[in-house]
């Protein structure tokens, strides 16, 4: 029993280390910018509460596999043709798009061209259909991640709580900005 605790405060304590704004942590190659490098212009993340920090690692961790987008794409992640300037690629998983906010799991994982043709995993993205939640969904712990509505096609039955966490690539506008200032043409 005390083995097996102290194998979940050390696993617990590995996952929150990457977000500690202090800690060193090296990222899968191709993503140089790391969620808690600070010194130069990085974001802090000593804002956010505890178990909000908790919630990105969980991004993070569900999602370190997708740096190579051959994973997602195996996994069920598909092109939906939507490309945002500021934004990037846009990858859903349909299996995950439901009422349900899973921070480890989200619905949309977002990627940026590289120069040598391939991407860049920069965000994830959280979608909940309005026709499933009328009022924005319940997600990250406290204040700061904020939901739009994505008005889809066909019809309004389409339309979709929508919200980013660059929790790859740093946002100088903010964690859950969907607009990210420096992947502007």
């Amino acid at each position: 029993m005390k083995g097996s605790i102290f194998s979940l405060l050390l696993f617990f304590g590995f996952i929150l280390a990457g977000c500690n704004p202090e800690s060193s942590v090296s990222e899968p190659a191709g993503s140089d910018k790391l969620l808690n490098q600070t010194e130069n212009g990085d974001i802090t993340l000593g804002k956010f509460a505890p178990e909000t920090l908790r919630e990105l690692a969980a991004a993070r961790a569900g999602t370190a596999r997708y740096h190579n987008i051959a994973n997602a794409i195996a996994d069920g992640y598909v092109d939906i043709n939507v490309v945002v300037p500021g934004m990037g690629v846009h990858y859903l998983k349909p299996d995950n798009l439901n009422a349900t906010f899973e921070a480890g799991l989200p619905e949309l994982l977002v990627y940026q061209p590289t120069e040598d043709g391939g991407f860049r995993l920069v965000a994830v993205e959280y979608a909940v259909p309005v026709a499933l939640s009328p009022n924005a969904p319940a997600g990250f712990t406290g204040n700061d991640d904020v939901w739009g509505v994505f008005a889809g096609a066909p019809g309004p039955e389409d339309d979709l709580w929508t919200l980013h966490a660059w929790v790859w690539f740093n946002n100088p506008a903010g964690m859950f900005n969907p607009i990210n200032p420096l992947l502007l043409p």
